[in-house]
């Protein structure tokens, strides 16, 4: 029997997930209607707006967020997420800065170019950090410990079926069907009652720390498409009736290129609830814990394009500190115009963004050889250079996402020191590697760079252009 590839299960896990979330969270019907309106207009008016993503990858593309509470449980999800042909890219540590949460986090997503053409889907996912002493005191820590034992999140078949599709690429059709009923009920929102008492003691240190600790399951918290126009999006829903959050978190929208990310959301709803209370009977209530979130995505940034990045935007918090959103917008805009390149081009000579490179074809050579800088060969024609999407997060924006949806501060001990948390040991806890979403971005140019200028015969431009392959383990 023929398999189904871990490609096609991830597909299909994003569209069952989809059209769950819409029926427990209206709201996100309406996110998801208003996006399409806007992505049909932009891509009517604007040739080039399947630069950095044809419409089919745009419309399909999701990202979504879950949170777990112990090691155990981060093993587990990554297991499933591996059975549809998704890693571990990236270290997000939240627990610093105004906001903060006692969660590090990592993104579980496709890494080959062509497996993100074909499904882009990718799933946030915290670990609480229940050791961490600025939010949780030992006695707290071992009752929270001891609650988050007592839990199962994943079936053990679905557990087996996602081994067995990763070992073999995919699952035959009724497994395939059965790992992904039982996926998509790992993360429905559960019926079961939630402990008042207990979810209010969480919810004082942390709304994410009750979201996480103070239930018996998980549950997607968030499902975010894209969209390419997303202040023409936050306007229109606006114009719904949806309420939004304060503003776009990322860069800001200026005159150059998009670049990374920007990301807003619709607030957190009430969804009704049964508690049970410290006498044990049940009662009706509600939280607010889900939201709907949408992204716009730019170009990648290189660690001197993203060093840039957060200069201004250190600069932007510093100098519009206090003034009204519209101010610190048009501040935000005039900073970039004047600190960071407008074009694509300039992006690409200065090395501040991640671009693949082809060798120009039809070109008369009249026996010269190519340049051997990269400004060179663009400006002489020799090479195109086309952007590659950025397709991870930001941690400035996550942390600004769920903040703007808490329904409180917290409490956080700034005078005691946190637990150190890296990508090193995420990895450790995981027994998978963390990658790094750098590496990724630079094996995918070096790669096309390494076979437009061995098409060219640049060899001089070659060797100082793109380092060496690196060896890999058999």
């Amino acid at each position: 029997m023929a398999l189904t590839p871990t490609w096609r299960l991830r597909a299909a896990f994003a569209r069952r997930l989809s059209a769950m979330y819409g029926t427990e969270v209206p709201a996100y019907t309406t996110l998801l209607e208003v996006t399409a309106e806007i992505n049909a207009e932009v891509t009517a008016r604007d040739p080039d707006a399947g630069r950095l993503g044809g419409p089919d990858r745009v419309t399909a593309e999701r990202h979504g967020a879950i949170r777990v509470g112990t090691p155990g449980e981060l093993r587990q999800a990554a297991q499933i997420f591996a059975a549809l042909g998704m890693h571990p890219v990236g270290f997000y540590d939240l627990r610093d800065g105004p906001g903060a949460v006692p969660v590090v986090s990592t993104a579980f997503r496709p890494t080959d170019p062509a497996e993100l053409d074909r499904n882009p889907f990718r799933v946030f996912t915290s670990l609480l950090t229940t050791a961490d002493r600025r939010f949780f005191d030992p006695g707290l820590e071992a009752r929270l410990t001891a609650f988050l034992a007592r839990r199962r999140l994943f079936p053990p078949e679905l557990l087996r079926l996602a081994e067995r599709a990763e070992r073999a690429g995919g699952l035959d059709a009724p497994d395939a069907e059965r790992f992904l009923t039982l996926a998509v009920g790992a993360f429905t929102l559960s019926t079961d009652p939630v402990d008042r008492a207990w979810y209010a003691e969480l919810e004082r240190i942390s709304a994410v720390a009750a979201d996480i600790g103070g239930v018996t399951t998980t549950h997607i918290n968030h499902l975010t498409p894209r969209v390419l126009d997303i202040d023409a999006l936050y306007r229109r829903m606006g114009e719904r009736g949806i309420t939004m959050i304060d503003r776009i978190q990322g860069p800001p929208r200026w005159s150059g290129p998009d670049v990374l990310l920007r990301q807003t959301s619709f607030r957190a709803l009430a969804e009704p609830r049964t508690f049970r209370e410290p006498d044990g009977h049940l009662t009706r209530g509600s939280l607010r814990v889900r939201f709907g979130e949408v992204e716009a995505r730019g170009i990648a940034l290189t660690p001197a394009g993203r060093a840039r990045y957060d200069a201004l935007t250190a600069e932007t918090e510093h100098r519009a500190a206090g003034r009204p959103d519209a101010e610190r917008q048009h501040l935000a805009r005039a900073l970039w115009d004047d600190g960071f390149p407008r074009t694509e081009r300039q992006l690409a000579a200065d090395g501040l963004a991640f671009f693949t490179y082809r060798a120009a074809t039809g070109r008369p050579r009249d026996g010269r050889r190519p340049p051997a800088d990269l400004a060179g060969l663009l400006d002489g024609g020799w090479l195109t250079a086309h952007p590659i999407v950025y397709e991870d997060f930001l941690p400035r924006s996550a942390a600004g996402i769920f903040r703007s949806n808490l329904t409180g501060d917290g409490t956080r001990d700034p005078h005691r020191d946190g637990t150190p948390f890296d990508a090193d040991r995420l990895a450790g806890l995981l027994g998978r590697p963390v990658l790094d979403p750098f590496a990724c971005y630079a094996d995918q140019r070096d790669r096309s760079l390494r076979r437009a200028l061995t098409t060219l015969g640049a060899d001089a431009a070659l060797r100082a252009l793109v380092p060496a392959p690196q060896p890999t383990d058999a």
